[in-house]
């Protein structure tokens, strides 16, 4: 079986922190999301996002001036077919996120902007059909190794991204580290 080249097929940043309302209005968007999915194989013109998706040109279209006016999507190169210059679009980033202290109650940010919740809902099919692993830990932590943590986790997307591309199914991968209301024991007194 033929590997493909990791992808994606152009040069972009590892990672762009959403600082704008309209970078997360634009990334909440589910169909906007899969488009940003399908960029990470490879730049594509779109014709080709919207035959894969089975969506009207001019829908994906708009979509895509939207995340390129947000400055998550850019032009990575054109060709010339026959008298029209046809653009390939690639992402600015392999990784977005939302830097500390982003929330949806300051700035504009959308309230919903939620990861979990979109893989949540992906992966119910997977998990009725016994193909879901995940893993769920909670761990007392100081703000500095939760910061330390989320670099490697980071690192561990980035590994994610960049594998080659192969057989017929998309796989997701969600990973995060939060704050939670858990109750823990008291530290041992000396």
């Amino acid at each position: 079986m033929p590997s493909n080249p990791p992808p994606p097929d152009y040069e972009l940043a590892d990672r762009l922190a959403l600082t704008t309302a309209d970078q997360v209005r634009a990334i909440s968007n589910p169909l906007r999301t899969t488009l940003l999915g399908l960029l990470h194989e490879r730049a594509a013109t779109v014709t080709e996002l919207a035959a894969t998706l089975g969506r009207p040109k001019s829908t994906v279209a708009h979509h895509v001036t939207v995340l390129t006016r947000a400055g998550l999507l850019r032009v990575v190169r054109t060709r010339r077919v026959r008298a029209i210059e046809e653009r390939f679009y690639g992402r600015t980033a392999r990784l977005f996120y939302l830097p500390a202290g982003a929330d949806g109650g300051q700035d504009g940010l959308p309230p919903d902007f939620n990861d979990f919740d979109v893989a949540a809902q992906e992966s119910a099919t997977a998990f009725r059909e016994r193909r879901l692993w995940g893993f769920i830990r909670h761990a007392r932590l100081s703000e500095e190794q939760a910061g330390e943590f989320w670099e490697r986790m980071a690192a561990l997307v980035g590994e994610f991204d960049a594998l080659p591309r192969s057989g017929d199914t998309v796989y997701g991968f969600a990973v995060g580290i939060y704050p939670t209301d858990q109750p823990h024991l008291p530290d041992v007194a000396d």
